[in-house]
Formats: C-alpha cells, sequence, structure tokens
C-alpha cells in the first residue's frame, strides 16, 4: 500500500485534486493506496501540544500511524513562498523520530502556479527527508502553472500525464 500525502492543509487544494489523481493511476496499475489529506490535521496539531507526545490527540495519532504503517510515500508538494507548506513541515516534525520515515521510499510531485513548478520546495524537502531517513526517488515531477493544466481533476497537459506515468512506474519498481 502506499500512501499519497496531500501536502498542504488548504480547502479546495489542486494539492489533493493532483493527489486524487495520482491515486487513480496507481489504481489502474492494481497498486493500492491511501490519501492523507492535511486538511483532517486537528486544528490544534502544532500548538506546543506537537513537542510533547503525551498530548497528542486521538485524530494526531491516528495520522501518524497511517505513516508508520507504510514503506512507500507520495508527497505531493505544492509551493508557497518558495519552499513547501509550513503544515507539511510542522506534520513531519510531529511524526515518531526517527522511525517514521527512516529506511522507508517516498516520491515528490511539485506544484506551482508560477513557472518553476515547486523546484525550491522540492529541494527544501528533500533535504528535510534524507535527513529523517527518507530514501527519495530521484525523478521528481514539477508541474507549473498547474491552474492552467489541470481539469475537472485530470491533466490537460499531456506531458504532464506522461510524467506522472513514468514517475509512478518507477516508484513501483523502488
Amino acid at each position: 500500500m502506499i500512501l499519497i500525502i496531500s501536502g498542504t492543509n488548504r480547502p479546495n487544494s489542486i494539492t489533493l485534486q493532483v493527489a486524487k489523481l495520482y491515486q487513480q493511476q496507481l489504481t489502474v496499475r492494481g497498486q493500492s493506496s491511501e490519501i492523507l489529506d492535511l486538511q483532517d490535521l486537528p486544528l490544534d496539531f502544532a500548538s506546543p501540544n506537537l513537542y510533547k507526545s503525551e498530548l497528542y490527540s486521538q485524530e494526531f495519532l491516528s495520522l501518524r500511524s497511517r505513516v508508520a504503517a507504510v514503506q512507500k510515500m507520495v508527497f505531493i508538494v505544492p509551493e508557497y513562498n518558495c519552499s513547501f507548506p509550513g503544515v507539511l513541515k510542522a506534520f513531519i516534525d510531529g511524526l515518531e523520530y526517527p522511525d517514521a520515515l527512516r529506511r522507508k521510499k517516498g516520491a515528490l510531485v511539485g506544484l506551482s502556479t508560477g513557472s518553476q513548478g515547486g523546484n525550491i520546495a522540492l529541494s527544501h524537502l528533500t533535504d528535510v527527508l534524507h535527513y529523517c531517513g527518507l530514501h527519495v526517488l530521484a525523478q521528481k515531477p514539477r508541474f507549473p502553472y498547474i491552474h492552467k493544466h489541470l481539469h475537472e481533476g485530470q491533466f490537460t497537459n499531456p506531458l504532464y500525464r506522461q510524467l506522472l506515468e513514468e514517475q509512478i512506474e518507477e516508484l513501483l519498481t523502488f
């Protein structure tokens, strides 16, 4: 089973649409997957409770256990202010260290409404994930101007579809 993490808690996000598209492509290949939507984080998860595991809410513990239970994950990462969303960093910080990510495998997909497709965001996140011991697939598709190339939950740009499909094939054998 592959866990797809929608890397923002923004309501009605393009990120979640791409996560669902990724899941559809995995299903076509007979691969089971689940989406972990950061909108499901409890509202108080980033309070000082984040640093005291004995105070974690049951909701947060449930999300942490979903990460702990898988060996492969995909991060769908929007670019926010030339990096990845702070809520994603806080979520990673709240995972059990080092066991939550160590020796597991992950793939990254970058999104932006600008011209870089989240390039710097993916670089920043790769550094964090490497520190946590996650093996990151080298192939990291980036989708610039995503808002112009996604319609009704499907890519309208054939190159975007191709890049996503190629990454999925690599992830399945990674």
